[in-house]
């Protein structure tokens, strides 16, 4: 590994320093970008205006005109925490603004696939409803779209994924994987189809000016909400007294955001903190502060870290094991018993998935190790099956595969869908450097009619082959990576914010920094420095327990998932903790990584 500081600018740090900040969180401002204090107000007017985004106020109007009809709505949400969020946006913002009849549905993982499908139009329909509105989906459901149209239904997709190619002789149809965030936000001019819907809400549609193209599904949706709030302003439905207070909303929306790894710019950054605030004043819905309790979290101190991998987890668990409408439901009710119950069903069904996740990470490193001979370079890709697998579950086993052997890595599951089973579902996630979607395009035009279907991202895609071509997708994504990759991308390499001045390594500070908001594309602090190791243990049989000495004085710490005793005198990249013990709280190291 290695470990790299980041550069940070000196006119920055001194321009923040200057307007106030305090000088460790000026320079770890400075390192991500921040020229100005500007960038860091909160403020919800500092917010982009709703107005900025293609096609909102027209699905202000259609929704307004829709809900004075007293047409029926209903929501397609998707079967991950942005969906679900979303979803329970939409629920409870058209409800605050006067929408009488809201219903929604949610796609099945393993019946129905990603996105709006015909036969989710046709139940759409068969249910009564007159307005389709996408939330966290759509952008790539041409099929899904034509039919509700077909049917009479009026759609409107709000999304915030690409756009799905414009299909070429030769090559599958493709479309926006059901994975999270990515650092893929360039919006195609050309080449990219678009489904036939009334409206289109979508900041990645070409011709949108929308500053903030990694907004998320729920971030779109909170925003088609304020765009209709207005229009009902100017139609006298209320004005700004009576108006209903969207804010209430921004709890929902903070932990969407952070939960689909969305790059957090400036007004991502706003959201959630907004979001976060509200959290801690123990203003939100009953729903999170039940997941806050069922997963041992403490609402008033929340961080991201909290939504990202405490509540978010709870809430993908039920599209990936069971049904969404769990989830769901425990971010629309408003019965604090009810919520009880739902937030320690969906914290049941995450137990499962961590057992089932960890047999089949067991199980896909075994099949790994026997890809390349010990002490060899692993292959520049992985690929990996087992009829066994679940395949709600490939995508958290890629990453793991991925994290491990630092190599684009895709694990594959026999699909459970009916007169499917000839099929295998993979998920894939990748390495800076690997462009995982441009790389299975290439990989079906080499390979024609391996690919059955694919999409994605940079970082992560999805797709499905016939069991039968398992070896010729692996050779084939094999030889991409084989061309694309050279021993500096196979190297990891972990960005961090240098060495730690010994008078910040104070508990105060802990604090001050986990409050802040940090995530994708504003990565929380990591220092990195030499360091002495006194001592080190093993704790639980897979936890390096250690007394160190940083800057001449002692410190504990802990990295966790490693068993390798270090040398004596190490180069460690590390984040910073507050450990507690008998009641006397103490900082202590979270090692990320070692340069040895």
């Amino acid at each position: 590994m290695n470990i790299l500081p980041r550069d940070i600018p000196p006119r920055a740090v001194w321009a923040l320093e200057q307007a106030g900040i305090h000088p460790l969180l000026a320079r770890l401002y400075a390192a991500r970008g921040v020229t100005g204090t500007d960038e860091l107000d909160e403020a919800l007017a500092r917010l982009l205006p709703p107005s900025s985004m293609l096609g909102i106020d027209r699905a202000a109007t259609l929704l307004a005109d829709a809900m004075a009809q007293d047409k029926k709505l209903c929501i397609v949400a998707d079967y991950d925490c942005d969906g679900a969020t979303a979803c329970a946006v939409a629920l409870r913002g058209l409800k605050l603004l006067g929408a009488k009849h809201v219903s929604y549905l949610v796609p099945d993982r393993v019946v129905d696939g990603y996105g709006l499908t015909a036969p989710i139009a046709q139940r759409v329909k068969d249910q009564g409803a007159d307005v389709l509105i996408t939330v966290d989906n759509g952008i790539a459901s041409m099929d899904g779209v034509a039919h509700a149209k077909h049917l009479g239904l009026q759609v409107l997709v709000t999304d915030h994924h690409l756009p799905a190619a414009a299909p070429t002789p030769g090559r599958p149809k493709t479309g926006t994987a059901p994975s999270g965030g990515s650092e893929d936000t360039s919006v195609p001019s050309v080449g990219v189809m678009l489904p036939n819907a009334d409206v289109i809400v979508n900041p990645n549609q070409p011709g949108c000016g929308f500053a903030s193209k990694s907004i998320a599904g729920v971030g779109v949706m909170f925003y088609v909400l304020l765009a209709l709030r207005s229009e009902l302003r100017t139609r006298g439905v209320f004005d700004a007294a009576t108006q209903p207070k969207l804010d209430t909303l921004l709890p929902l929306v903070a932990l969407g955001t952070v939960a689909d790894v969305v790059r957090l710019d400036a007004n991502n950054r706003r959201l959630v903190a907004q979001g976060l605030k509200r959290v801690r004043s123990g203003a939100m819905p009953a729903g999170l502060a039940s997941l806050f309790v069922a997963s041992g979290r403490v609402a008033a101190v929340a961080t991201t870290f909290d939504f990202g991998f405490a509540l978010g987890p709870r809430i993908n668990a039920a599209g990936r094991l069971s049904d969404m409408t769990l989830g769901i439901e425990c971010l629309t009710t408003d019965d604090p018993a009810r919520a009880d119950e739902l937030a320690k069903t969906l914290d049941g069904i995450n137990r499962e998935r961590r057992v089932i996740e960890g047999d089949m990470r067991e199980q896909a490193m075994n099949i790994v190790e026997g890809l390349f001979d010990e002490g060899d370079e692993p292959p520049p890709a992985i690929c990996v099956f087992d009829p066994d697998f679940h395949e709600g579950v490939v995508g958290i086993v890629a990453s793991r595969i991925k994290d491990k052997l630092h190599r684009p890595s895709f694990v594959f599951a026999a699909s459970s869908a009916p007169g499917k089973e000839h099929e295998l579902k993979g998920s894939g996630r990748s390495i800076p450097g690997f462009h995982l979607r441009d790389a299975l395009d290439l990989v079906a035009k080499r390979y024609p009619g391996v690919l059955l279907r694919f999409g994605g991202h940079a970082m992560a895609a999805g797709c499905t082959i016939a069991e039968e071509h398992f070896d010729d997708f692996e050779q084939g994504l094999n030889e991409v990576a084989q061309e694309w990759l050279d021993a500096a991308t196979l190297t990891r390499r972990l960005e961090t914010d240098g060495p730690l001045a010994p008078e910040y390594r104070r508990v105060d500070l802990v604090d001050t920094l986990h409050k802040e908001v940090w995530g994708q594309g504003f990565a929380a602090p990591t220092f990195s420095e030499e360091v002495e190791v006194v001592s080190q243990r093993l704790v639980g049989e897979k936890h390096l327990a250690l007394k160190l000495k940083h800057q001449g004085q002692p410190v504990d710490g802990i990295w966790f998932g490693h068993t390798d005793p270090l040398p004596a005198r190490v180069t460690l990249a590390f984040r910073l903790d507050a450990d507690e013990w008998n009641g006397v709280r103490r900082v202590r190291f979270l090692v990320e990584g070692a340069e040895v």
